[in-house]
């Protein structure tokens, strides 16, 4: 039983639901055997005050401002660890000591290369197709090509195919990048680091050596890290959701994919570019503010506030001092977008309107603007959150999978269409 018994009375009935305590965060009540002893469902639509799982990987306190991956602070984190040991502590439970991480990393790098047939897929998408749809397909794809890591029951075959899907999603994403803008494809460097690696794949070419920015490389590792977990979100739902069903590996991070590329999911920092072209211009700013606190006005301001944070996001105190880091390193002074981020996030600090209902700028805000800086297009932005994701989507779906309680799911539904009918026109009888 619980650690404690709730009340609920139906139609004069008394039901004793299961009270259970986490080692953080609020308790929940049972309700797995509600409809089996009164006859009625919940209804919470978006599953806002739904636990869907038991998990022990990634903690949010959304008023406090905390994120922790099995217990660690995400600034601790970034500040101390790189992408890889992220992957190692969201995957196995602990950070690596130097010898696992000698064996972790090297695993890792030993995965990077994708399937050479993955190119001619590629080659059957349009020029101009965004590179997220491209990923979709490409993410699934690889069950095609690695029949040996299929078997979800196999702990094996799980471990291969998580190796697998997070080395492989850089160079997947980066030519991707490469298709798009007609340039060859950049193999992977086994000499180069994780983040190093991708900008490598990125902004290399046969024709001429790229020598990647160490401040550029941390900045991207830190990025990554910032977005590797994010408790059960949508898309982390979706993989759990995909994956109860027994599908294998690669065809749900490619349905996590799909889900992340909602612009109120993944596309978030995409869209806080789009608005910075749209104001223009500094001398804009103070009619773009006015609009934003004008509720009748469609206007709002992207990459400020967030739907779990009431607090600053931790990941964005994070990303602000890189991004700093970032355009000093780049040594950009004169490009209009910018100044008008460095701008709208001074007002935001400062302005009352957005102090008291905490509109904090959040982390799309920050990574778009680096992202912009180091010469990515906002196509990609989606793209490189994917990258950093899969190693959380993997270690959900591998919990999941690794759970004895897991089951199918079957979310049920309000039902308010019309009753049971006969081509006749005439209604079919109700039932006792």
């Amino acid at each position: 039983m619980g650690d404690k018994m709730a009340t609920l009375t139906i139609d004069g009935n008394e039901l004793q639901l299961p009270v259970y305590n986490g080692s953080e965060g609020p308790s929940v009540m049972d309700i797995s055997s509600l409809y089996k002893d009164s006859g009625y469902f919940t209804y919470d639509p978006g599953f806002l005050s739904t636990a869907s799982c038991e998990s022990s990987i990634t903690f949010i306190d959304g008023e406090k401002g905390i994120l922790r991956y099995r217990g660690y602070d995400i600034d601790e984190l970034a500040e101390n660890c790189d992408y890889l040991s992220t992957c190692h502590l969201l995957l196995y439970g602990e950070l690596p000591d130097a010898a696992q991480k000698e064996w972790f990393d090297r695993k890792m790098t030993l995965h990077t290369m994708a399937h050479e047939q993955l190119q001619f897929m590629m080659r059957g998408f349009p020029r101009r197709a965004h590179p997220m749809a491209i990923m979709v397909g490409a993410a699934a794809s690889l069950s095609a090509f690695y029949h040996d890591s299929l078997d979800i029951n196999d702990p094996e075959q799980r471990e291969l195919a998580a190796f697998r899907m997070i080395a492989k999603m850089p160079t997947i994403a980066a030519m991707c990048y490469k298709y798009s803008i007609g340039q060859p494809f950049v193999y992977p460097d086994n000499d180069l680091g994780f983040a190093e690696n991708f900008l490598h794949m990125m902004f290399a070419t046969p024709c001429e050596k790229y020598k990647v920015s160490p401040i550029l490389a941390d900045a991207m590792d830190k990025i990554l890290i910032l977005h590797a977990d994010h408790e059960q979100n949508a898309s982390t739902s979706t993989v759990r959701l995909a994956g109860s069903s027994g599908a294998n590996p690669f065809a749900c991070v490619g349905a996590g994919i799909a889900s992340l590329w909602g612009p109120a999911h993944g596309g978030a920092n995409e869209a806080v570019i789009n608005m910075l072209e749209e104001i223009e211009n500094v001398k804009n700013i103070p009619e773009f503010i006015e609009r934003a606190k004008d509720k009748n006005d469609p206007f709002r301001l992207m990459g400020f506030g967030h739907r779990v944070y009431k607090n600053y996001d931790p990941r964005a105190k994070v990303l602000r001092q890189t991004c700093k880091q970032v355009l000093e390193e780049l040594g950009i002074k004169d490009e209009p977008l910018l100044d008008i981020a460095v701008e709208l996030e001074k007002i935001a600090l400062e302005d009352e309107y957005f102090v008291e209902r905490k509109l904090y700028p959040n982390v799309d805000f920050y990574s778009g603007i680096i992202y912009k800086a180091m010469g990515i297009p906002a196509s990609m932005y989606t793209v490189l959150f994917a990258i950093a994701r899969t190693s959380g989507w993997v270690a959900q779906w591998k919990e999941m999978i690794e759970d004895p309680k897991q089951k199918i799911g079957r979310p049920r539904q309000l039902f308010t269409g019309p009753e049971g009918r006969h081509l006749d026109g005439s209604v079919i009888r109700k039932t006792a």
